[in-house]
């Protein structure tokens, strides 16, 4: 090994190094920016905590104690440091004011079913889109492809709760295939219950991955070594899913990351759709009583899911891109 070659590899290590440092303060800043972002924005908007668990007819008295127990007379900035303090010894952000149960515990008793919930979504979604793309661009500007191009234009305007309504009323209501809500009992009985709501959060994200995908296939479907595979006698469904697809994944790849945060948000709305017992019905109903810190708990788990998975995909897409191959 010449020193030349040593010396590459040498820059090629520091500049990867110098990039993955990069990425951790910017997820490390994103995930600041929301901590303050959730604490000020929820004490902004209006309603009291203390009216909520004392009664509407509560005296001024007793609301003023009740402020006092819940920390909620000290100033803002007051507040903020003991919640960045809570945050960063405990990983919690306290008690909730409603049940006095440590938020930690709440969201922990909840995130399997919606965790069961975001993968079962990811894989309906990303096989879908794999096979839908797939038709479409090998059936080019025929019917087949038309259709796979209009599925996204008209999808990409539904509400993901109004598309769950529909959904239930064909599937649940009509044909009476898949259960109207609730989580099944066992394993079976989850994922059997949990496949309708899983193809409804995929649905509403499906669409801009099949247009991105198809156009990237496309795109590679007439390269020289595609041409070159084809006239080697080589199947073209090896073609298509082992050659054409791994090189049109890698721009839509850092899309999936994108859908997946917009997934984990919409998984939250169809967990109250479908009656389903997870954080999202933990976090509308604490955002109905004012419970501050199981609102904060939820928005910055969900926050450090989204900069976690954003950090893995841009880690993988630089291992994948032939240019930084290898070189994370």
């Amino acid at each position: 090994m010449n020193s030349n070659t040593t010396l590459h590899q040498s820059k090629g290590r520091k500049g990867s190094s110098h990039w993955l440092l990069i990425a951790l303060v910017r997820a490390l800043a994103v995930i600041l920016c929301v901590m303050i972002a959730v604490f000020f924005i929820i004490r902004i908007v209006p309603g009291d905590p203390a009216k909520m668990i004392l009664g509407e007819y509560s005296t001024p008295e007793a609301i003023e104690s009740m402020h006092h127990t819940l920390g909620l007379d000290l100033p803002l900035w007051e507040q903020f440091i003991q919640f960045l303090k809570t945050m960063v010894t405990q990983g919690d952000t306290g008690n909730s004011i409603i049940t006095e149960t440590s938020v930690r515990e709440l969201i922990a008793e909840r995130a399997p079913v919606t965790l069961l919930l975001i993968v079962m979504a990811c894989v309906a979604m990303i096989i879908i889109s794999i096979l839908l793309a797939a038709f479409a661009a090998t059936h080019k500007d025929k019917l087949l492809d038309h259709l796979v191009r209009i599925f996204p234009a008209i999808t990409l305007g539904m509400p993901i709760f109004w598309v769950g309504l529909l959904l239930i009323l064909l599937f649940s209501v009509h044909l009476r295939w898949f259960p109207v809500g609730g989580v099944g009992e066992g394993w079976l009985g989850t994922l059997y219950s949990l496949t309708l709501p899983a193809v409804t959060v995929a649905f509403s994200q499906i669409p801009t991955l099949v247009r991105s995908l198809r156009a990237q296939m496309l795109e590679v479907l007439e390269s020289d070594f595609v041409v070159t595979l084809k006239a080697a006698g080589i199947p073209n469904r090896i073609i298509l899913f082992k050659h054409v697809l791994r090189n049109a994944a890698l721009p839509t790849l850092m899309l999936l990351s994108v859908n997946i945060s917009y997934l984990i948000g919409g998984t939250l709305v169809i967990e109250q759709v479908f009656g389903i017992k997870g954080i999202g019905s933990l976090l509308f109903t604490s955002i109905s009583k004012r419970d501050f810190p199981v609102i904060q708990g939820i928005a910055l788990y969900c926050a450090l899911s989204v900069v976690i998975i954003s950090l893995l995909t841009e880690i993988i897409s630089r291992w994948l891109d032939p240019r930084t191959k290898g070189n994370p």
